[in-house]
């Protein structure tokens, strides 16, 4: 059941190459990030949520985070699991899942880099509704939750972040409650899928192509339908001339016929 959030959302998480990925630093993590302590003199700081804060706000932040690298795939916390307090993405992506008691696994959410991981169970003050794992070497920075809140408390810019992210969030859940109605087949969610991704590409000589960093369960998962239908269907799109996911690299061929399937 994906959404026009999701589906934005989702499109980021395989734009460009890392701003990091092709400098050279002294010191490095163990999984090869850069290590970046003090949001202060970050060269990674980007125009997204916290990287956006004043440059007190950013001091004070030093002063209370607690950075830590992770590998790929790791579980940062789980459904049910109580707050201890967020954490700020400072470098890499990672997935936020929902899971059914029957075991399909649902993406809401690719968090990107200065984005904030577990803020609505700190502030609202219940367990997480969400489980959060690395999609590729991540940089966090945690906060403790008893000095999050005091630190809102102090930092109104830090303040109007919290309400844009939680307000994105309500508008994601909005979205989900609509494409529930809207979307009439597996094929018209992909394609939608598809289709805002190619936003994200670069076109030369009448093809889009677009970098990818999903594999064909993590695309099931964020539409809610199986890895087989997505399988099936990208090699129906690939027969039918329209698309071809190889590799890392997805290609759009026929973005007209793409738009027809998603009834656009």
């Amino acid at each position: 059941m994906a959404t026009a959030t999701q589906l934005v959302t989702a499109s980021r998480f395989f734009s460009q190459a890392e701003p990091w990925a092709n400098r050279r630093s002294v010191e490095h993590s163990p999984y090869g990030l850069p290590i970046v302590d003090h949001c202060a003199n970050c060269t990674l700081r980007s125009d997204n949520f916290f990287c956006a804060l004043s440059p007190e706000s950013r001091r004070d932040l030093d002063a209370i985070k607690h950075t830590s690298s992770y590998p790929e795939g790791a579980t940062v916390f789980v459904e049910g699991q109580s707050a201890r307090g967020v954490y700020v993405v400072c470098q890499g992506r990672a997935k936020l899942t929902t899971t059914s008691r029957d075991g399909k696994t649902l993406i809401l959410r690719i968090a990107q880099a200065g984005e904030i991981l577990g803020l609505h169970s700190v502030i609202s003050g219940i367990a997480h509704e969400l489980t959060v794992e690395t999609l590729q070497p991540c940089q966090l920075a945690f906060i403790a939750r008893e000095d999050f809140v005091k630190f809102l408390k102090c930092h109104a810019d830090a303040c109007l972040h919290v309400a844009r992210h939680l307000s994105r969030d309500c508008q994601s859940a909005y979205d989900s409650i609509r494409s529930i109605g809207l979307s009439h087949s597996a094929l018209e969610k992909l394609s939608r899928l598809l289709l805002h991704w190619a936003d994200e590409g670069r076109i030369n000589e009448g093809t889009i192509r677009v970098k990818l960093a999903l594999t064909h369960e993590e695309v099931a998962q964020i539409i809610g339908i199986s890895r087989e239908t997505v399988t099936r269907m990208l090699g129906d799109l690939r027969k039918r001339k329209v698309c071809e996911l190889k590799g890392a690299t997805l290609s759009i061929w026929n973005k007209a016929a793409l738009e027809n399937l998603a009834g656009a």
